[in-house]
């Protein structure tokens, strides 16, 4: 197989000495026909010499070419940096050179590469680099790239090895690790969690258990009481028949992005994380979770059934872990009419949108079509640059008018969304970052007053 080459530096220096020792030798008087005979003469005992270099190298490779491993983990978080290796097995005699770069799509950030090392004889290389992906969805990993020195260090010759392979990028799950462990450790609060699920609470029998200081009297079980010559009381639970759906909005408003690039901190993004964490903690709660999408083009909206089971969070991740928003409009009645065609049974509606006034017209008559059937948590998401331009220093004239603007628009907005909200207490509005834990608190407050 005739190989791709590239000149190395070696080369390149011998080639400009060789010209210099030409310009050096015309200029002391030498004849033109000497120096041209004898630049002649060396440039092809270079040529034969680079040719045979190039030739044994690539014999070489071929009679032993490296073996090629690169394990991949198997998915990968927005905005979490992981290690790739690439191992290298040497089966040959020879030591080669070798600049390596593995073959990255454009959704991933790199550190480490491209990287250069000797791949001793009969010996492997293991190649760390660091990888952050900046996208969900599909990464790709081409094939990885060489560049061999040949023996004699004349040329470099490119080569790949190994094969394609894609792996899934997911959103961030850091939110729903810490808040599964502090749940167990009982550290809500420190992530503003208010509300955790109280022993003896609800209408569901959970167990019996020893009596308390504080437990209800009309929890005692007296039988049991008898039975065991000590007090026992009956344990409640929330009911484990309700049904949570989520209705995304993918449309234009949710495109905006204040965060730092790759690092998920879009708008979307953060939907994306409040809706995993809220889904986890009514799986974990028993209920039933589910969502669908609005406001993508025809033919691309997604539908997860609404599932009990805490594999319903991987299954329901898998659906909707790819999907970026569109520049379309979101059409809020048609999102209703199809939730309430597909979902009849009474559920909790979490709408996740970014509202503005001007959707005050259409998001009204949605609302008041999912309220005929549900009980709907409007949260819509504030941007954060408002509150930051609001609150700036006032060291000049400008300075003043942008915070008067922003508050002006703020006030706006929020009488706009109160009118359409009709005044509703579980309805959220807050700025990303914060998303998560509004939902997870309103989420207990409905379980804690039964409204469902």
């Amino acid at each position: 197989m005739r190989l791709p080459l590239v000149p190395t530096p070696l080369s390149i220096a011998a080639l400009t000495g060789l010209a210099a020792c030409s310009v050096l030798a015309l200029s002391a008087g030498v004849p033109h026909a000497t120096v041209a005979i004898a630049a002649a003469a060396v440039l092809l005992a270079a040529l034969a010499w680079a040719a045979w270099d190039v030739w044994r190298s690539a014999h070489a490779w071929r009679e032993a070419p490296p073996q090629w491993q690169r394990p991949l983990p198997l998915a990968l978080a927005l905005g979490v940096r992981r290690t790739v290796t690439v191992t290298l097995v040497n089966p040959g005699p020879q030591t080669w050179q070798i600049e390596l770069f593995d073959d990255l799509g454009g959704s991933l950030d790199f550190e480490g590469l491209p990287r250069r090392e000797p791949l001793p004889p009969r010996a492997q290389l293991a190649v760390r680099y660091h990888v952050t992906p900046r996208q969900r969805g599909r990464a790709e990993f081409g094939p990885t790239q060489l560049r061999v020195r040949t023996l004699g260090g004349s040329f470099d010759l490119l080569r790949s090895l190994g094969t394609a392979q894609v792996v899934q990028v997911y959103p961030n799950f850091a939110a729903v690790a810490r808040y599964a462990w502090l749940a167990g450790d009982r550290r809500l609060t420190e992530i503003g969690v208010k509300t955790v699920t109280q022993r003896g609470a609800g209408t569901d029998f959970k167990q019996l258990s020893d009596y308390q200081v504080g437990d209800p009297i009309r929890h005692i079980d007296w039988r049991a009481s008898l039975r065991h010559h000590r007090p026992v009381v009956r344990e409640f639970q929330d009911e484990r028949d309700q049904r949570v759906l989520f209705l995304l909005d993918c449309g234009r408003r949710m495109r905006a992005d204040e965060g730092q690039p790759g690092t998920g901190g879009s708008h979307f993004d953060q939907a994306l994380n409040a809706l995993m964490l809220m889904a986890y903690v009514a799986l974990k709660e028993g209920d039933e979770v589910g969502a669908m999408t609005f406001g993508l083009p025809p033919g691309q909206a997604r539908h997860f059934a609404p599932r009990k089971g805490m594999a319903t969070l991987n299954a329901m991740m898998a659906r909707l872990h790819d999907i970026e928003p569109c520049a379309n409009h979101a059409d809020y009645v048609q999102a209703a009419q199809a939730l309430l065609k597909a979902h009849p049974k009474r559920a909790l509606v979490v709408v996740l949108t970014n509202f503005r006034d001007e959707d005050a017209a259409e998001l009204k008559p949605a609302l008041h079509l999912l309220r005929r059937r549900h009980l709907v948590l409007v949260s819509s998401l504030r941007e954060r640059v408002l509150r930051e331009v609001g609150e700036q220093a006032l060291s000049s004239s400008r300075d003043a008018v942008e915070a008067a603007t922003a508050h002006l628009f703020e006030q706006s907005r929020r009488d706009a969304f109160r009118r359409v909200t009709g005044h509703d207490a579980l309805s959220v509005d807050v700025e990303p970052a914060q998303l998560a834990v509004a939902l997870v608190n309103q989420y207990h407050a409905v379980k804690r007053a039964g409204l469902l």
